[in-house]
C-alpha cells in the first residue's frame, strides 16, 4: 500500500492540541505488534509529523485498542498528560465504548449482561471461556441489546464494561450466537468477508477542557450484512 493510499484512508473525526479521534479501518492493527504490519498508531505519527512539520519522533499516546478485524472510532492522545487522564477515565468507567454487531441467530433474551472469565492462549492467539480462579483468567463483562432482527441474523448493540482481547466475539459465541463472519469463534463458514463488529460510539471527558464528548462512526452500510439493517435507527445515541 503506497503512502498516498495511507493518507486517503486516514479518516480524522476530530483533532485539537490534546487529542485526535479517528476511524480505524477493519483489518488494520491499532498499534505495532510482532507481525511488523502497518498500523494505525504509526500512520497517525506520520500524519502529525507531515501536517505540522515536526522533526524527530512524534508523540501519539495509545489509550485503548480495537482488535485488528474490528473497525470504528478510536481516540489517541497528542500529549502524555492527555494520555494519562484518558487512561484514568478508563479505570473509573468514565470512558464509554459501544459497538454494533451482527449476530448469527438471536439470543432468547433480548437484553442481558454477560459476565465470564477469559484466558488468552498467546500461542494461537485465541481467547477461551474458563472457570473463575483459572490461572491467568480475567473478568469480562458486557451488556447487549437486540435492536433488529432480519431472517437468521440479528443486530445487537453492545456496551463493554471491561476491555479484554476478543471479548465480544468470545462472549457472544459463548451463548451460541457468534458474530457474523467470525470464523475463529464458531461463525458460519459460508459467511465470507469482514467481521460484522464495529465500534460505533465513543464517549469521554476531554482531558483538558473537561467537556463531555461523544463521537459516532457508522459501519459500512453498503456492505453485507450491514445493509440488511436500518443503521440510521441503530446509530441513535
Amino acid at each position: 500500500m503506497n503512502e498516498e493510499n495511507n493518507r486517503d484512508e486516514l479518516a480524522i473525526l476530530y483533532e485539537d492540541n490534546h487529542i485526535i479521534v479517528v476511524m480505524k479501518p477493519q483489518n488494520l492493527a491499532s498499534c505495532p505488534d510482532e507481525s511488523g504490519d502497518d498500523n494505525l498508531l504509526n500512520r497517525l505519527k506520520e500524519y502529525v509529523k507531515e501536517k505540522y512539520g515536526k522533526p524527530g519522533n512524534v508523540y501519539i499516546g495509545l489509550v485503548h485498542r480495537l482488535d485488528r478485524p474490528t473497525g470504528g472510532v478510536m481516540v489517541f492522545a497528542k500529549t502524555s498528560k492527555a494520555a494519562g487522564r484518558l487512561s484514568e477515565q478508563m479505570k473509573t468507567g468514565d470512558f464509554e465504548k459501544k459497538y454494533l454487531a451482527v449476530l448469527n441467530g438471536a439470543p432468547h433474551e433480548e437484553s442481558a449482561t454477560l459476565t465470564n472469565y477469559l484466558k488468552k492462549n498467546t500461542v494461537n492467539n485465541m481467547v477461551y471461556l474458563c472457570p473463575q480462579g483459572t490461572d491467568g483468567a480475567k473478568l469480562a463483562s458486557l451488556d447487549y441489546w437486540i435492536l433488529q432482527k432480519e431472517g437468521d441474523l440479528s443486530l445487537a448493540q453492545i456496551k463493554l464494561h471491561t476491555g479484554r482481547s476478543h471479548q465480544i466475539r468470545v462472549q457472544m459465541a459463548g451463548i451460541s450466537h457468534p458474530v457474523y463472519g467470525d470464523m475463529r469463534y464458531g461463525g458460519d463458514r459460508a459467511q465470507k468477508g469482514k467481521l460484522a463488529l464495529w465500534a460505533y460510539s465513543l464517549s469521554f471527558t476531554h482531558p483538558v477542557t473537561k467537556e463531555r464528548m461523544l463521537f459516532l462512526c457508522e459501519p459500512p452500510r453498503s456492505e453485507t450484512p450491514w445493509k440488511k439493517f436500518d443503521l440510521t435507527a441503530a446509530m441513535k445515541p
